[in-house]
């Protein structure tokens, strides 16, 4: 019950962008980062919590493969209303980490034998990548300060990050798993920063130049059509 409310409030926290994209039929100045960085995020962890890897670990299977599933629906809204250059970087960066995490598989089950083994592999190569999911938001947080706006970093991904991550130390802490505390310790003072960054930068956000995004959306759309 846990991991369903766990996903279920994840899974409202970021509709709104979703949403909003939808409706402007345009990611304008949204970015795919922290989106395509969470699918490898959670791809690495649903393999950590398997019975071969880590034992008696079902939580981070479920929460985790739920959350894998979301955020392949994410990445897909994105490719789907995103300019042709950020597709091409959305399918290179999925076709890498498809083949890393087949190289991971692949080297854990053949080259190690025991759950001890396997699980100090993958749960360093989760550290890794749960910090570099953490940290995606970085390239938005540098917009929000060079243009003085919050509109593209959107508040309910940050919250949800900051939620998750606070979620997940209490869970490390009652598994006295260090794998799990260290990066999501870092995930909540990256939420923490970006809601700093709210706090700052709030009142100068321009949030009423919609139409502006629409019209680039249509240009963006016409330039593609003529390079056709």
């Amino acid at each position: 019950i846990n991991a369903r409310n766990n996903v279920c409030i994840y899974v409202q926290l970021c509709r709104p962008t979703m949403v909003k994209i939808c409706k402007m039929k345009s990611v304008s100045e949204f970015k795919p980062d922290p989106y395509v960085a969470t699918v490898l995020n959670c791809m690495m962890w649903t393999f950590y919590g398997l019975p071969f890897v880590q034992p008696d670990s079902l939580l981070v299977i479920t929460i985790n493969g739920a959350g894998l599933v979301m955020e392949l629906v994410y990445v897909v809204i994105f490719f789907i209303f995103a300019t042709s250059p950020v597709r091409k970087r959305i399918t290179i960066a999925m076709v890498i980490e498809v083949i890393f995490m087949a190289v991971v598989v692949f080297c854990t089950l053949y080259f190690l034998h025991t759950t001890k083994q396997r699980s100090m592999l993958v749960g360093i190569l989760c550290i890794i990548f749960n910090i570099i999911m953490y940290a995606s938001p970085l390239t938005v947080m540098a917009l929000v300060i060079k243009t003085k706006s919050v509109k593209y970093m959107p508040f309910f991904l940050s919250l949800a990050n900051f939620m998750n991550g606070a979620i997940w130390i209490v869970y490390a802490c009652l598994k006295f798993d260090l794998y799990i505390l260290i990066p999501n310790a870092l995930g909540c003072l990256s939420g923490t920063i970006q809601f700093i960054l709210y706090a700052l930068y709030y009142k100068t956000t321009n949030w009423s130049d919609d139409d502006e995004d629409k019209e680039k959306s249509n240009l963006n759309a016409e330039i593609e059509l003529s390079q056709a």
